[in-house]
């Protein structure tokens, strides 16, 4: 699993708005949409929003991973904001939210859509790694940061 194959440069928002978690959620969905990722942009919304609902995806370390199956999506689609400020994204740890991955899979992809989500959680584990993520500057850089995860 290579994160850099699903994150094409017009995925990354590295000046994200201020706002709510649910705002930062259709932020990063608008960006998808307007990639043409997603088919059915309402249908998205309401995933991700319920999943939310369910239980908060802000985990640690200034990382949330938004997330959910949708029949919105024919293809896994990652997204990636950053907000150099921080936003209230309820994380586990109860410290602002920095890096935010949005992640789509269609309804039938459960080991991939798994695997995304352990591996970006692992590699916010690694302090290096988020000093690293806090410096990016372009896309280039991000990329860079992101072809290291393991």
């Amino acid at each position: 699993m290579n994160l850099v194959e699903l994150l094409d440069n017009e995925l990354i928002e590295l000046n994200l708005k201020d706002g709510n978690k649910f705002e930062i959620i259709e932020q990063l969905l608008d960006i998808a949409v307007q990639a043409d990722r997603v088919r059915d942009s309402e249908r998205a919304l309401k995933d991700l929003i319920e999943r939310e609902q369910y239980l908060s995806t802000g985990f640690e370390n200034g990382l949330a991973v938004p997330h959910a199956k949708s029949e919105a999506v024919d293809e896994m689609v990652l997204v990636f904001g950053l907000h150099r400020d921080g936003i209230d994204f309820d994380s586990l740890d109860g410290e602002a939210t920095h890096f935010v991955f949005l992640l789509l899979s269609p309804m039938d992809t459960s080991g991939p859509h798994i695997q995304t989500l352990a591996l970006i959680a692992r590699n916010f584990q690694n302090p290096d790694v988020i000093d690293s993520l806090r410096e990016v500057h372009d896309p280039a850089e991000l990329t860079t940061v992101l072809s290291e995860f393991k």
